[in-house]
């Protein structure tokens, strides 16, 4: 399973461990991914995600996961968030 976050594609990121003696070998930074489910108004259904704690941060924010999406950029998102998506604006536009 990656480690990226399927909402706002947020991935690991590479730096320096910097010992007391100023010695330095890589290391990686990983994203703060956690297991949620989060519910669709507009769908009237749950999704799992695997998201990053400031990406559900964010989706609070912005006011549920359907307002999330539909500010968000297509290049960000993973396959599942995508298909979510367009199945939330093709159950709005029929509304």
């Amino acid at each position: 399973m990656s480690r990226v976050c399927e909402l706002t594609g947020k991935g690991p990121m590479t730096g320096n461990t910097i010992s007391h003696a100023n010695n330095k070998s890589r290391r990686r930074f990983l994203p703060n991914l956690n297991d949620v489910t989060m519910m669709s108004d507009v769908l009237g259904q749950s999704f799992k995600l695997r998201v990053s704690a400031a990406a559900l941060r964010t989706v609070d924010h912005r006011g549920g996961l359907d307002a999330f999406l539909a500010k968000a950029k297509d290049v960000e998102l993973s396959s599942t968030a995508l298909k979510i998506k367009k199945d939330i604006a093709k159950a709005q536009t029929a509304v």
